[in-house]
């Protein structure tokens, strides 16, 4: 065992870089967790049973609490703090509509395996907050999914020990060059984050129609099509619909399309940041022929701010034929 590693286990910062590393991660921050965690367990042998158990405790500990300040955060800011990290989320896909389907669709068992899919767990914890889940509950199931999370490295590096003290002796030869190899890799990884981010957004470019522009189109007769395509979760956080919206979530879109196609023109807006699942919805209906369609810039919020008039969600018009 070399020097750092035994410094590691016997150094009193051993356990506090541990704890900080996954702290950071559990923020969001591109600060894996997953390495160290597997030289941690790598690292456990008979002679350090102990050590191995306050390194799952306190890994877990700092998930609980990291999870916890997002769930308080949820509960007080709610649709506020999903926008905003949907907007600065480097991957497009834990875009807060995908997460509110995943939790419609698993319930609870979203928070246990959240921390197994990239982008979900940030998203998800928050959301449970803000749509008022008891803490008792939650307390219960972010232990079991941080247990969960942190037991599974600690336990590929006892299995992999071998494999894993070899790479570490090489790395330990390399010295200052594998930490520069590390920084570029992880330098490498937020860029091309950035740029599935920059390409997903290039995707979704086309014209949006203003709330000014939407407003006089609702006055005149006929007038357009409004499609909301919020979750439910979503609509549940924010029960305020523009009048006689119809509600069709994305993945409902589909079955409604003989009702949009004889439309004149299509309105479609949801509450994402740059109008993503609203910019979706929209790309699907020209996709299958329905030509005059296009989202609302600033969706749900941009309408509300500029004063114009709204309805109660459950008073606006469900999805059915036209």
């Amino acid at each position: 065992m070399s020097g750092w590693q035994t410094d590691l286990i016997t150094a009193p910062w051993g356990i506090a870089v541990i704890f900080g590393n996954v702290l950071v991660e559990q923020l969001g921050l591109p600060v894996p967790a997953i390495p160290i965690l597997l030289v941690a367990g790598s690292l456990v042998v008979p002679a350090h049973v102990r050590w191995g158990i306050e390194v799952f405790a306190v890994a877990t500990l700092a998930c609980v609490c990291t999870d916890s300040g997002w769930f308080v955060a949820g509960r007080l800011y709610g649709n506020r703090l999903m926008r905003l990290l949907c907007r600065i989320s480097l991957s497009p896909d834990s875009c807060v509509s995908q997460t509110h389907r995943r939790f419609e669709r698993w319930g609870v068992k979203a928070l246990v395996v959240g921390k197994f899919i990239p982008g979900l767990t940030v998203i998800a914890v928050p959301l449970a907050g803000a749509q008022g889940m008891h803490w008792a509950l939650f307390l219960g199931l972010t232990v079991l999914s941080s247990a969960l999370w942190i037991a599974a490295p600690l336990l590929v590096g006892v299995l992999a020990a071998p494999q894993i003290t070899s790479v570490l002796t090489i790395l330990n030869k390399v010295g200052g060059r594998a930490v520069a190899v590390a920084l570029v890799l992880l330098a490498g990884y937020v860029l091309l984050k950035w740029w599935q981010r920059y390409r997903f957004r290039a995707r979704l470019r086309m014209a949006r129609v203003e709330p000014s522009d939407l407003h006089n189109m609702l006055q005149r007769q006929p007038p357009p099509i409004v499609l909301d395509v919020r979750s439910s979760s979503a609509r549940a956080l924010d029960p305020r619909a523009i009048p006689n919206a119809v509600q069709v979530p994305p993945e409902q879109v589909e079955a409604q399309l003989p009702s949009f196609a004889r439309a004149t023109e299509v309105i479609v807006y949801c509450s994402c940041p740059n109008e993503a699942s609203a910019a979706r919805v929209a790309k699907l209906l020209m996709e299958h022929g329905v030509k005059r369609v296009r989202p609302l810039r600033g969706g749900l919020e941009l309408w509300c701010a500029a004063g114009y008039p709204v309805s109660a969600v459950e008073t606006a018009v469900r999805a059915e034929p036209l």
